[in-house]
């Protein structure tokens, strides 16, 4: 019966922000479009599609507003006025009594909040659709007192999102078997990626150890700090983090008033995506200002804050593979590589013509190139690249998408820091060194140290395969003395090559290098 009233109330809600006349007005029939004008008597409908949608999602509650932050990362399947509506949506939502989150703390813990914390604020400092955070002075295994941060998840999220999710996965069924229009959006696949992405929210340990990945992998880098997570208090639905105090990076004025270097902040921002993607593979995917500060204590001065875990971007090799290469291609107006990459990456039909793909991507790049590079966003050409993919039958990896949107947030943030922000030349440091890597003198060591192990296995054999060898030859007819030595000199030489050739090989691969340093960029 309650997933009977809350079908109804979504229903009243669609119709009350007028999503049937959208859903009527995508068909190319009279009869509809007329029916949705009957529909639309008495009801204000001025407000554009995107806005409308946007609060009918606020208005159904926070799984509906985290659905649409996920569909707004969807740049390739949404028109651009309602992917802007969507990433409007704000993480503030109403917080959840206090009384509720410290009994989640206490049951998760098995003790008093007292027997755990020396203090302990009720007000929540941040709440979002998922979780809310409180700051407290926690004492730690070894009595010193540790000022924290401490994130408890709503009360019911499972048992809500399941039953919010069924009814979703009805709808998307039900719209994507009626409409063209609908279909194209992958009504299904998008409810089965918002899915994934809820439910691994939902576990806050995940999101604790995502963060302690990130720790590490920053650690040597020097320009962001990345909470320390205190596993003896993390649970799937409360985790107790290290307090980080700073400056929200949107507020550029009291950072200028602190002495930041603004320019060399909006720098820095791309030298860490950067080095998440294309070092680690490992990145932070949910950059938006809310989740960045800036450090202005003597200590840590001018390095970012980053905060709230939840959503992490992974990248495979080949992933960085076509991420480089298309952008090495990309600078060069080397359309035919891009393409090529694309069918090569399989994920173009290997029946699509080269030159038809070429000559689409050339019409997404080429008018960039009249611009300076600081004039042109690579988020929104890698984007349109997806998009004109889409024609061609491609399907964009949900890995790439999540790294567009991510992407699109620091570029937005670095120019917004610093309006000549050149993204191309702080990024090209990064894309040279990685193919370096992957051609290079260095990827040679590395794959010979990592065989090591089977070629140290197989040497120990090798004198009893040599001795089965002759066995065997030695039942057949007897070869000569002469033709023995004939085959051993054979065998010298042969020997005498490889090592030349190898040493040729390396050797090639240091000038390879330096070829690699001066002409491709």
């Amino acid at each position: 019966m309650r997933r009977l009233f809350r079908g109804a109330f979504i229903l009243w809600v669609l119709f009350r922000y007028g999503l049937d006349q959208l859903l009527l007005t995508s068909f190319q029939r009279p009869s509809l479009n007329a029916l949705a004008r009957v529909l639309a008597i008495g009801r204000n409908l001025e407000a554009s599609p995107g806005q409308r949608i946007r609060e009918a999602l606020e208005r159904l509650g926070p799984i509906f507003v985290k659905f649409g932050q996920v569909l707004s990362t969807r740049r390739d399947l949404l028109p651009k006025d309602i992917a802007d509506e969507l990433a409007k949506l704000q993480d503030r939502v109403p917080p959840f009594p206090s009384e509720v989150a410290i009994a989640t703390i206490e049951r998760s813990f098995q003790k008093k909040l007292e027997d755990i914390f020396i203090s302990f604020e009720r007000e929540p400092v941040a709440s979002a659709s998922i979780a809310q955070v409180h700051f407290g002075v926690l004492k730690d295994r070894d009595g010193h007192a540790r000022e924290v941060a401490v994130k408890v998840l709503r009360p019911g999220m499972l048992a809500a999102i399941e039953k919010d999710l069924s009814l979703m996965r009805m709808m998307a069924a039900w719209v994507g078997g009626i409409s063209s229009v609908a279909r194209r959006l992958k009504p299904r696949e998008v409810v089965a990626e918002f899915d994934k992405y809820l439910h691994d929210e939902l576990d806050l340990v995940r999101e604790a150890a995502s963060a302690a990945q990130l720790r590490r992998n920053m650690a040597g880098l020097d320009l962001v700090l990345v909470p320390e997570m205190f596993w003896d208090y993390c649970m799937p639905d409360v985790i107790v983090m290290e307090r980080m105090h700073g400056v929200p990076v949107s507020q550029v004025e009291r950072l200028r008033a602190a002495g930041v270097d603004i320019p060399k902040l909006a720098r820095d921002g791309v030298t860490i995506f950067f080095t998440q993607v294309f070092r680690d593979g490992f990145f932070h995917a949910d950059m938006h200002p809310g989740n960045i500060q800036v450090s202005i204590a003597p200590a840590t001065f001018g390095r970012y804050i980053s905060l709230d875990f939840g959503i992490i971007g992974t990248l495979t090799r080949s992933d960085k593979e076509y991420l480089a290469q298309n952008f090495t291609a990309f600078f060069r107006r080397d359309y035919k590589r891009v393409a090529e990459l694309h069918i090569e990456s399989g994920w173009v039909p290997a029946a699509t013509r080269v030159d038809e793909l070429e000559s689409a991507i050339r019409s997404v790049c080429e008018p960039y190139f009249d611009r300076p590079l600081k004039d042109f966003s690579l988020g929104l050409v890698l984007m349109r690249l997806f998009q004109t993919s889409r024609r061609f039958s491609v399907e964009i990896q949900p890995q790439l998408v999540l790294l567009q949107k991510t992407l699109l947030n620091i570029e937005g943030l670095g120019r917004q820091l610093d309006p000549d922000l050149d993204l191309w030349n702080t990024a090209k440091p990064f894309l040279e060194q990685w193919m370096i890597d992957q051609l290079g003198p260095k990827k040679l060591i590395d794959q010979l140290r990592n065989e090591a192990p089977l070629y140290a296995k197989m040497l120990p054999e090798l004198p009893r395969l040599l001795f089965d060898f002759l066995q065997s030859n030695k039942a057949g007819s007897q070869r000569s003395l002469d033709q023995l030595l004939i085959e051993q000199k054979r065998t010298n030489r042969l020997l005498q090559m490889l090592v030349y050739g190898c040493v040729g090989f390396v050797l090639g691969l240091v000038a390879m290098q330096w070829v690699i340093r001066i002409r491709l960029f």
